[in-house]
């Protein structure tokens, strides 16, 4: 059984999110599948089968199985298409989000992911006894986005990841407006054995309509300033996101099961 790991949203090695790809011929029990993303301890794990319409696909935490991950998408359809012989240049990932695509012009993977908008949180003041930030807005989709004033209070950001896991959320995203680009963030989830992720596409499902409308643009450059870092050029396009960024592969071998 064939493993990848594969650094996403970057052209370089040692940057952007890594991400392990297992590729399978069938399903194996939902147990094991939970025991190599904990054995891998990347923030997350993609298996994929083949089906009629090209794969299904399933994204594993070291914790828990999760409904949609940008990051990993990227980094399966990097092997789909440079290590599986996939043919086309537009590979169909049926996924519990729905149906994914993922194109191939070149070196550059352009994902089509479903637009997650976020609605204002009325109860702030958990999110500002945990995170202790000058916060101007506070709002919920799947994530908690949370929006300050500059890219620097991003950056300089000193997680209490104790804190963090105990808010009523899924994850915790802190953005900005850019410097050199147009908005900036961070990903949190320790509650989801996600301490700080270093590039979250999924993430851009939210930032990218929320950003849209504040700065009157549909075509967006985003960089999120983690430890790694990372940068997706992302367009809103009515429901749906679509991002696109390289990917490097780290490491491929064999799993002994």
């Amino acid at each position: 059984m064939k493993l990848y790991q594969v650094d996403a949203f970057t052209s370089s090695l040692f940057a952007g999110n890594p991400a392990a790809v297992v590729p399978l011929e069938r399903w194996l029990d939902d147990g094991l599948l939970q025991n190599i993303a904990l054995e891998n301890n990347l923030s997350e794990t993609a298996f994929l089968v083949p089906d009629e319409q090209g794969y299904s696909l399933r994204w594993f935490t070291p914790q828990v199985e999760v409904d949609l991950c940008g990051h990993a998408t990227l980094a399966a359809a990097w092997v789909v298409f440079n290590a599986l012989g996939f043919p086309g240049e537009r590979v169909r990932f049926s996924t519990a989000s729905g149906p994914l695509f993922v194109t191939r012009s070149g070196q550059t993977l352009s994902l089509d992911f479903p637009s997650r908008p976020a609605h204002v949180l009325a109860d702030t003041a958990p999110f500002h006894q945990a995170l202790d930030l000058p916060i101007r807005e506070v709002l919920q989709a799947r994530d908690t986005l949370i929006i300050v004033d500059s890219a620097d209070q991003v950056r300089n950001f000193q997680p209490d990841f104790t804190a963090i896991a105990a808010l009523d959320t899924f994850a915790v995203m802190i953005s900005a407006p850019g410097e050199d680009c147009d908005f900036v963030s961070r990903f949190f989830a320790p509650a989801k054995g996600v301490p700080e992720d270093p590039v979250t596409g999924s993430a851009h499902c939210t930032l990218v309509p929320y950003w849209a409308e504040k700065l009157g643009k549909t075509h967006l450059h985003a960089r999120q300033l983690s430890a790694r870092g990372g940068e997706l050029h992302c367009q809103l396009k009515g429901d749906r996101v679509t991002l696109s960024g390289t990917a490097r592969c780290y490491l491929q071998g064999d799993l002994q099961l």
